[in-house]
């Protein structure tokens, strides 16, 4: 007991908590994923503006230092051919522009400098650049003073030397900055890398609970399936038991009126006119037992009528074509519907049960012709297949589309006769509009051979 009580509880635990779990789970590992994956990318972005960019400002400025020491170099070496018939001091503006270029070079250098450099490297080539300008002016002293041949093996002694030197400088510097630049996009491929394993980790990780929440939502809709089918199991054999407690009554008051009731008015019937027959000739009490007696034979009428109605003793006794020729002339004066009734086919016996379902399937229809329809005809085809039993009950009324959306119980019960007959029923709308209902019934359900449903 315990463990049904368990399997019960399991059963109307609902999934929505779990997947609700699942689901802030899946958004917070999305959320911390995404921020992970925008701090490496702001990573990669502040390397390549503060390293990668930087250092490749610093190479320009760099390669401007390198050319105006080439030019440099250029001038001192005019300075020494003594080419042209200039003292030395002719080259002395030519360099003030290149020294004051190289100071703003410098100046730039500083600032965009990578931060591998060390203070010795940095303080090496302004200490190298400034001892070249101070021999550069002792030379254009010696120039100024009218020793020109001096000033010219200061230059070759010095001054070449020193220009040189700084020339090597810049170039190791340019080397070390295209170094850094190397080790820099060798950083960020390996981010790209570690970044794209990492995309291909949370590419499978989120799989995976893609896969379990899917198992979970397919493991929970069986179970949800299961416990529908079991309702639809116990609503369809609650509704049978209706239905064939509902004909049992039936079946019994209409027996019970048919029998007991009539037997009855038939007796009084007989007595009444038995005591006329003793009545005097022309006597007042004849005529008022005439009269009674015809009130019983009304009330007579009217009880095996309502006994028809209420189950045809027609059907266990003629079977289901003299029921349906008895019941739609009786239809048509009650409802004043004109029904037009086809037959087709070679009529095959049906067993009782199923003709108790079939006739009320036709009795339903039609009423629902009179009630909600507003029709004034009706048609009526029943076919005799080779496999199959065909009905089919047409009206050119209003419909189900202006029907209002809450209906009665009468569409459930065809249907559940239907399912009873293993049967196909099927509601639509004709092309003129209105309702048709077709009726498809096995002939194997029909036989009377068949075991009878209750």
């Amino acid at each position: 007991m315990l463990v049904g009580v368990a399997r019960m509880h399991l059963a109307k635990r609902s999934p929505t908590l779990g997947l609700l779990v699942g689901l802030i789970i899946t958004l917070a590992a999305v959320v911390a994923y995404s921020a992970y994956i925008t701090w490496q990318i702001k990573g990669l972005r502040q390397m390549q503006s503060g390293l990668i960019d930087r250092n490749r400002k610093d190479s320009l400025q760099l390669l401007r230092i390198q050319n105006d020491l080439n030019l440099l170099a250029v001038a001192m070496r005019d300075m020494i051919d003594n080419d042209e018939p200039y003292p030395l001091t002719a080259w002395s503006a030519q360099f003030q522009r290149i020294r004051t270029d190289l100071d703003d070079a410098m100046r730039l250098e500083a600032a965009l400098a990578p931060m591998s450099r060390t203070r010795e490297q940095s303080a090496e080539l302004s200490s190298s650049l400034a001892q070249f300008w101070n021999a550069a002016d002792r030379v254009f002293a010696l120039a100024d003073e009218g020793n020109q041949k001096e000033a010219r093996e200061q230059i070759q002694l010095s001054l070449q030397a020193r220009q040189a030197a700084l020339g090597t400088t810049v170039s190791r510097l340019l080397v070390q900055n295209s170094e850094n630049e190397s080790e820099a996009a060798q950083r960020i491929v390996q981010i790209y890398d570690r970044v794209q394993l990492q995309v291909y980790l949370f590419l499978g990780a989120t799989l995976i609970a893609i896969l379990l929440t899917g198992f979970s939502m397919i493991r929970w809709n069986r179970r949800l399936f299961a416990q529908i089918s079991e309702l639809s199991k116990r609503r369809s054999e609650l509704a049978q038991k209706l239905i064939a407690t509902q004909e049992s009554t039936l079946r019994y008051i209409s027996r019970e009126l048919h029998d007991e009731f009539g037997q009855i008015l038939t007796a009084i019937g007989s007595m009444i006119g038995r005591a006329g027959m003793h009545a005097p000739e022309g006597s007042p009490l004849r005529g008022e037992l005439q009269e009674v007696r015809e009130i019983a034979q009304e009330t007579l009428d009217r009880v095996r009528s309502l006994s028809q109605a209420l189950h045809p003793v027609m059907l266990d006794e003629a079977g289901i074509l003299a029921t349906i020729d008895w019941y739609l002339p009786t239809m048509e004066r009650q409802s004043g519907i004109a029904i037009s009734y086809e037959k087709q086919g070679m009529p095959f016996e049906v067993s009782g049960t199923a003709a108790v379902h079939i006739y009320r399937v036709l009795q339903e229809s039609l009423n629902n012709v009179a009630r909600h329809a507003h029709a004034k005809q009706a048609w009526v085809r029943l076919q005799f297949l080779s496999a199959t039993l065909e009905l089919e009950v047409e009206d050119h009324g209003v419909g189900f589309g202006t029907k209002p959306a809450k209906q009665g119980i009468g569409l459930v019960a065809m249907r559940e006769r239907a399912e009873l007959l293993g049967a196909q029923i099927v509601f639509s709308t004709p092309v003129e509009g209105g309702t048709r209902i077709h009726l498809s019934v096995p002939r194997a359900s029909l036989e009377p051979g068949e075991k009878e449903k209750d």
